[in-house]
């Protein structure tokens, strides 16, 4: 682990303190104490990643609560034994998929983004695996997340342009084009193929 990641697991583990803080204390005094560490840890990333204060406060300082990880979903959906990537607006593809919205499941997540993101219809049938994100992606995140790879089958549909992907398309595991490796690695779309073509698949988890 280099210098930068331990900075930033500090600030995590600080900013996830005072917003316990903040949600369960009572004295006034020690709400201005953790609303103080708080605007620290922004500071800390702030400095560590380059990011200006302001934005980081945005998405780093805005939830209540005991601090739990985001969840994001992405589906894994073969044909011809070949993977269906979704070409984003910066040119990079990914699996279907993205935050899991607060009033859906996860089931219910995976299938809505592939419907937005690939224009198809799909069944959610089998949890690949479910990954702590900064074990498997980069950039380290501000923010823990859990990410939930999930085989689907198609029911039915047509990709449509829209304002998140450009194109859709099936790929072998030797012809992956630019991946968006913050969402997805060739490591994890490699474990899709082998979930895919297994008779009986575990479930990966970590």
């Amino acid at each position: 682990m280099d210098k930068n990641e331990k900075w930033l697991q500090w600030a995590v583990e600080l900013q996830s303190l005072a917003q316990a803080g903040l949600f369960y204390g009572k004295d006034k005094f020690d709400m201005e104490r953790y609303e103080r560490i708080r605007e620290i840890s922004a500071e800390m990333l702030s400095d560590q990643s380059e990011i200006p204060l302001h934005k980081v406060k945005d998405l780093f300082c805005n939830e209540m609560g005991y601090q739990t990880p985001k969840i994001d979903t992405r589906a894994a959906i073969f044909k011809d034994n070949k993977i269906l990537l979704v070409k984003e607006n910066n040119g990079t593809w990914s699996l279907p998929g993205g935050w899991c919205d607060v009033n859906v499941s996860v089931k219910e997540n995976t299938v809505k983004e592939v419907k937005e993101e690939a224009g198809l219809d799909v069944s959610a049938d089998q949890i690949i695996a479910v990954q702590d994100r900064e074990k498997h992606n980069l950039p380290i995140y501000a923010y823990k997340v859990c990410k939930i790879f999930v085989l689907c089958s198609v029911i039915g549909g047509n990709f449509e342009e829209n304002i998140e992907t450009t194109e859709s398309r099936y790929f072998g595991m030797d012809e992956l084009p630019k991946l968006a490796t913050e969402k997805n690695t060739a490591e994890q779309i490699a474990m899709c193929f082998e979930a895919n073509s297994a008779k009986h698949w575990t479930t990966m988890f970590d």
